[in-house]
């Protein structure tokens, strides 16, 4: 019996970078030296651990360095989703209660949206969605308005969207936010190690998985300046090897970033005009100018998205439905949330079969989608490859469904 998928797929090409990049080979190489030497406990004090607590400290500032930011900023979570879910709870504390409003944009990334939701859900304050343009790109006029509103204590604007690339004005939310004496939380686990995230933000996350590090390294950045309270306990130990390969591979990946950056532009730029050409009533999603390099996101109408995906995994082709994300378990329980109903079904929606909240908040198609995200290892064959198939592919799921396009 089989199980319905050809052997090209299980050694297939892998589209999805934008939810987790393979392993750099210089992640890989860090991370089996520090197998060797890092294994021990870095806060004892005996010499096994000495080791440790220097490669620790050495992995900090190569961080730290790279980013652009102190020694002391820096802070290892056990994911980018703690690291997000950290960053919402420590910048909204205020001890004197004065100011509980989050201020967020409508596609912030779910488990941003589920911390805004435990928020409101806890009692502690309100949250506001900030409307988005079709290209996902936030208002800035609502949110000047947002930020100068009184009781408002964070505002968030991820760097770039996860889902279809559009790069946010950081820059411009940041001035704003100054004015008006709020901190800024940045998300920007999709554009580390792609293009340079714009200075003015206080709190800054990402993910090393989505810059070609291991998985389980979430980056927490404070500024000393920003009013911040560790609310939750103070995160458990990351294993220092995986912390390692973490900074090493920043380090390689933004080394790269200029002259990656430019390639995979290229080839994202000959994918989105080629579908445009070849398949028929599809829409290219996201700026077509301002985006991140290595993402291009299609909605095909009249073809289900995941049927879309599955045909395409049989012929050897990874690729996403265009969320970088699942709903979190903590989201499902809070539905009603003003958050929720801000973006039109929030992540809980994207869990039950609804749209994706983004391109709902955008106001685009949303049935059929995909996400095609490049890493470094992606080849012009396997882009021609996947031009080539991807008309058949629609024409026939259309065919089945008694669609005809002309």
């Amino acid at each position: 019996m089989t199980s319905g998928y050809n052997d090209e797929s299980a050694n297939g090409v892998y589209f999805d970078a934008a939810t987790a990049t393979p392993l750099h080979p210089v992640a890989r190489q860090a991370l089996l030296a520090a197998l060797d030497d890092g294994w021990a406990d870095p806060d004892r004090l005996y010499t096994q651990s000495r080791r440790a607590r220097q490669l620790l400290e050495a992995a900090t500032a190569a961080t730290a360095e790279a980013l652009g930011v102190r020694y002391d900023e820096i802070a290892f979570c056990a994911s980018g989703t703690e690291a997000a879910q950290r960053a919402v709870a420590g910048g909204l504390c205020r001890e004197d209660r004065t100011a509980t409003t989050l201020v967020l944009s409508a596609v912030e990334h779910p488990c941003v949206l589920d911390a805004a939701a435990r928020h409101e859900a806890g009692g502690h304050g309100t949250s506001v969605a900030v409307p988005v343009d079709r290209f996902g790109r936030v208002d800035l006029d609502a949110f000047a308005a947002a930020v100068h509103a009184p009781g408002v204590a964070l505002a968030a604007l991820m760097s770039a969207s996860h889902e279809v690339g559009t790069i946010q004005p950081v820059e411009e939310a940041a001035e704003l936010c100054a004015q008006a004496g709020v901190p800024l939380y940045v998300d920007a686990a999709a554009s580390i190690g792609r293009v340079p995230v714009p200075a003015g933000w206080s709190i800054l996350t990402a993910s090393a998985r989505k810059w070609g590090g291991p998985p389980s390294v979430g980056l927490l950045v404070v500024r000393g300046d920003t009013r911040f309270e560790p609310v939750w306990s103070h995160p458990g130990p990351v294993g220092l090897p995986l912390v390692v390969a973490a900074a090493a591979s920043l380090r390689a990946v933004l080394s790269e970033a200029e002259t990656e950056a430019e390639r995979q532009r290229a080839m994202v730029a000959r994918i989105r005009e080629t579908i445009a050409a070849s398949v028929p009533d599809v829409q290219i999603l996201g700026d077509p100018s301002n985006r991140l390099p290595h993402i291009v996101t299609f909605s095909c109408r009249y073809v289900d998205g995941e049927a879309l995906l599955r045909a395409l995994d049989r012929r050897g082709f990874a690729v996403s439905a265009g969320s970088a994300c699942a709903a979190s378990p903590t989201a499902h329980r809070l539905a009603g949330s003003p958050v929720k109903r801000a973006v039109k079904g929030g992540p809980e929606g994207e869990a039950a079969g609804r749209p994706l909240h983004g391109l709902e908040a955008m106001g685009v198609l949303a049935d059929g989608t995909l996400r095609v995200s490049l890493h470094r290892d992606v080849s012009e064959s396997e882009i021609d490859r996947f031009l080539g198939l991807l008309p058949e592919v629609v024409a026939n799921l259309r065919a089945e469904a008694g669609i005809s396009c002309l």
